[in-house]
């Protein structure tokens, strides 16, 4: 199943998690998977959150992310991925000068 971001609604979600600012975002939501193209502008932020049922992989495409994972500082870059297992805890900041674009895959377990 092919998968056209740009053709799917761009939401802007406010303090998302609590975070920073907004977080925006292009979502396929299938039954058990959610699938996501997601923008951080400089300073922004996905608040600290955990999965509980779910996991998520994280894959940056361009910029500079900062990723709190339980007590855990992470610097990611172009090419880098992240993986929170069910669980486990983490936050996601844009810390750098330009747009952080990253894709990822939240898998449901339960």
């Amino acid at each position: 199943m092919k998968i056209v971001f740009d053709t799917l609604e761009e939401k802007e979600e406010p303090n998302f998690k609590g975070g920073e600012k907004s977080f925006r975002v292009r979502m396929h939501a299938g039954n058990y998977n959610k699938i996501m193209k997601g923008l951080l502008v400089p300073g922004a932020s996905i608040g600290l959150h955990t999965h509980e049922k779910n996991s998520e992989i994280v894959f940056v495409i361009s910029g500079k992310g900062t990723m709190i994972f339980d007590d855990t500082k992470e610097i990611l870059n172009p090419g880098d991925c992240h993986y929170c297992p069910m669980g486990h805890s983490h936050s996601f900041m844009n810390e750098g000068d330009e747009d952080l674009v990253f894709y990822a895959v939240v898998p449901e377990h339960e």
